[in-house]
């Protein structure tokens, strides 16, 4: 299994369905403990009562259906879905009203969705909330000033929310964020950069101020971290290396 994983972190984030479907083909046994450990690829479908479009992962499916945020109902159609409490789904109705605004802002455009549920497994956890952003920066893209042949920003963040003591609770905070882009130039040819980061936050807070906003700064703060990271790691060893084998232009003259 440890090996398995190791694999998929080194394949082509673009094609992880396809390897993940590969590697499950040789480790039918590891199948279930592969799905829930890999993140793939988001994926959108249009809720027709609202509109909207939203996004599709393992934290809105119930069988073969997806649960949306906007209307609460399952597509396609779910008689015994899973669905959250009164209390919960009023804040799941606004925290997705609040990270639309967010997605607009800090990306421009794309697609978001929040997600949240209890969970009975786990006593100290009062319940879990999922934050999916998908960007799409392509020339045809839905986001504004896209400029890339194919771009495409999926971001995931998870946190579990502990019961309050005393007025403070804790907060774990799991990021994943997958990246693929795309350029091409006639007299620079094709140039293709993917990968995927993740990074693990945990905190104790006050809620005083409310859940949402201990989760917003949270997931505001992970972001800016990632961001740098993928800056220095991806782009900056790319740089590196580029600049290693053939000096920039303006060194040569």
């Amino acid at each position: 299994m440890e090996g398995a994983l190791d694999l998929m972190r080194r394949m082509h984030p673009k094609h992880i369905d396809t390897s993940l479907t590969a590697l499950m083909s040789l480790l039918p046994d590891y199948s279930s403990n592969l799905l829930s450990q890999v993140d793939q690829p988001l994926q959108v479908l249009r809720d027709m009562e609202s509109g909207k479009e939203f996004i599709l992962c393992d934290y809105n499916r119930d069988a073969d259906s997806y649960r949306s945020p906007w209307s609460n109902k399952y597509h396609p159609p779910l008689e015994d879905g899973n669905l959250p409490s009164t209390e919960l789904r009023e804040l799941e109705i606004e925290a997705n009203d609040v990270f639309s605004v967010y997605c607009d802002q800090y990306y421009e455009g794309g697609i978001s969705s929040v997600y949240m549920w209890e969970d009975d497994n786990e006593n100290y956890v009062k319940f879990i909330a999922c934050f999916l952003i998908k960007k799409d920066g392509s020339s045809t893209g839905q986001g504004r000033r896209g400029c890339l042949q194919e771009g495409i920003w999926d971001a995931i963040h998870l946190i579990e929310v502990g019961a309050e003591e005393d007025g403070i609770a804790h907060y774990c905070l799991t990021s994943t964020v997958m990246l693929s882009l795309t350029t091409s130039d006639e007299s620079k040819g094709e140039f293709t950069l993917s990968g995927s980061i993740r990074r693990q936050m945990n905190t104790d807070l006050s809620v005083a101020e409310g859940h949402l906003c201990n989760m917003g700064k949270m997931i505001e703060e992970m972001e800016r971290k990632m961001r740098n990271s993928l800056d220095q790691v991806y782009f900056g060893k790319t740089r590196e290396m580029v600049y290693t084998l053939r000096r920039p232009t303006k060194w040569c003259r």
